[in-house]
């Protein structure tokens, strides 16, 4: 793995500003973790108990449709990404949602309870938290109105835009589902857009 409190800093940094005191006062909650492509970050039914920084990988976080059996994707995290699931971290309930890595991932975590001394210690950290709730609101609000508002077509290129390379990382089923189409209708998205 590359150097940890490197990719930390440079990502906290980036999204929060903190200063290299802040960033070194946590610096010793922060863990590596491999997960392998089909292991789970955080599983349906258990409380999401860390928060994680994508340094190396793709997630996605879905649910299993009771009546169908069929896996839903609501949301991928790939490189430089945060991966939550956020209402589990943050109210302490049981997560509604698996989060499972589509390759051999690396991640760097911090625990709820680390992450919360931090807010409690510094307000630098306390900006932190608010600037992680709002990025995890817009996200979630985000996907509410793309289904409102935008064509599959249009989200197509949405998520390609937040996450490139991601066709050809991952099967093509899996997108389909994460826009809410059919394999077919993907394919012919696919050919227009190559037009």
């Amino acid at each position: 793995m590359a150097d940890k409190n490197e990719i930390i800093a440079q990502h906290l940094k980036n999204f929060a500003s903190l200063t290299d005191q802040d960033i070194t006062q946590s610096q010793p909650f922060w863990k590596p973790r491999k997960i392998k492509k089909g292991d789970f970050f955080n599983m349906q039914s258990m409380v999401c108990n860390d928060l994680g920084l994508v340094v190396k990988g793709i997630f996605r976080i879905y649910y299993r449709d009771p009546k169908t059996e069929k896996d839903v994707n609501l949301f991928f995290f790939s490189e430089n990404q945060f991966v939550v699931s956020f209402r589990s971290f943050i109210s302490r309930n049981p997560c509604w949602y698996f989060i499972e890595a589509m390759e051999d991932s690396e991640i760097v975590f911090i625990s709820y309870q680390d992450l919360n001394d931090l807010y409690e210690r510094n307000p630098n950290w306390a900006k932190f938290g608010r600037l992680l709730a709002e990025l995890f609101f817009a996200y979630a609000q985000t996907r509410t109105e793309e289904f409102m508002f935008f064509s599959h077509e249009e989200r197509y290129l949405r998520l390609l835009e937040e996450h490139p390379n991601i066709i050809e990382r991952i099967p093509a089923y899996h997108i389909s589902s994460f826009l809410g189409i059919t394999n077919p209708s993907l394919s012919r998205i696919r050919k227009r857009i190559k037009k």
